[in-house]
């Protein structure tokens, strides 16, 4: 086959792929500039789809896509299609720096605790993991510190020239008021000490390259949000409820508080929403039902999933081992990685609002 003829199918295959929409942005693959690396030898066409997040739940779908596209062009042989990812970053926002290293920052926040918060930070960042980002954890809750507990941690932060070097556990670094404090001390801070530990653990800490810094927030709408929405331009921010009314309500004034100061509302995540019981398969809503996805209709923020009670998510925090480590293949991590895989499409939706999707040349 001639260079001519491969040139001819080099064209047929971009005009193709120029047909193919992107789920989330509603564009095609060439306008958003993300098809890199084109080559056609032969009748062999190959070519990189570059995503805006590893953590894509969307990345298969698009791949198939691309392969049904391509299908009618006549002269092709094979098609090899790479995947991959350049996270997009909100960039820095109001005059705040950003985090060295660090493209997204999530608070993770609930208008009470009790709700399952730290777990749900937990498990989040671990299906963020799990699905390719690089995560970090930012245990910002400094009250109640347990997210040390929760991964296992037994390590201690390392400290040289005044830069932090944060443990690690399934590859997620973990920075915590738990490494400074002993075992069962109270915490009492007032609101200028924890501003200022809020703002070591930003600014001189070492996290490396990260897609996604996942901040355990204290329950509540009190110094440590506020301190961290003046610090680091926040990408956005996660609310954490339990179905009944009385959390709803506090976590509508939680999710008023971000709006107040220009942090973008990821969504919602409804926890707790029911019990299955593995003895009669009964399935009984403890704490009602449905509230949390009413109150992202009600608030016009989105909706990002459901997970239920289970004593085995309760298990594995409490022996180090989160559930997508400790059972991957069950129906609750599944939950948690479609969350997760959902926060991920509104954090690149929300990112090409203030800047445009530039991911390099076509080939």
């Amino acid at each position: 086959m001639n260079q001519e003829k491969d040139q001819e199918i080099g064209q047929a295959v971009m005009k193709a792929l120029g047909r193919v929409i992107e789920p989330d942005f509603k564009k095609d693959l060439v306008t958003l500039k993300m098809i890199e690396n084109l080559g056609v030898k032969d009748g062999h066409v190959t070519f990189t789809v570059i995503l805006t997040t590893p953590a894509c739940p969307l990345k298969e779908e698009i791949k198939k896509a691309c392969m049904e596209a391509l299908a009618p062009i006549e002269g092709i042989r094979s098609v090899d299609i790479q995947m991959t990812a350049r996270t997009t970053g909100g960039g820095a926002k109001e005059g705040k720096a950003e985090i060295e290293g660090v493209r997204n920052v999530i608070a993770v926040s609930s208008g009470k605790g009790g709700v399952g918060k730290s777990t749900t930070a937990v498990n989040l960042a671990i299906a963020l993991t799990e699905l390719g980002a690089k995560v970090g954890i930012l245990d910002s809750d400094v009250y109640g510190p347990n997210i040390p507990m929760m991964l296992g941690i037994k390590g201690l932060p390392k400290q040289v020239n005044n830069r932090w070097f944060p443990p690690k556990a399934y590859e997620i670094p973990v920075m915590s008021m738990a490494f400074m404090a002993p075992p069962g001390a109270p915490l009492i801070w007032r609101g200028p000490m924890l501003h200022g530990i809020i703002t070591q653990f930003v600014r001189d800490v070492e996290w490396g390259e990260l897609d996604y810094l996942v901040v355990d927030m204290p329950p509540g709408t009190g110094d440590a949000q506020l301190s961290l929405a003046q610090l680091v331009p926040v990408t956005g921010a996660i609310i954490v409820t339990t179905p009944q009314e009385v959390a709803l309500s506090d976590s509508r004034r939680g999710l008023a508080m971000f709006q107040k100061v220009n942090v973008p509302i990821l969504g919602i995540v409804e926890n707790m929403s029911s019990f299955h019981c593995p003895h009669c398969n009964h399935e009984t809503p403890i704490f009602s039902q449905g509230g949390g996805e009413k109150a992202a209709a009600e608030l016009k923020v989105p909706f990002l999933g459901r997970i239920p009670i289970d004593l085995s998510i309760r298990q594995a925090g409490d022996e180090g081992r989160p559930i997508g480590i400790a059972q991957p293949d069950s129906p609750l991590t599944a939950a948690y990685l479609k969350i997760a895989g959902n926060i991920a499409s509104r954090i690149s939706i929300l990112n090409s609002e203030f800047q445009p999707i530039t991911l390099g040349n076509l080939a």
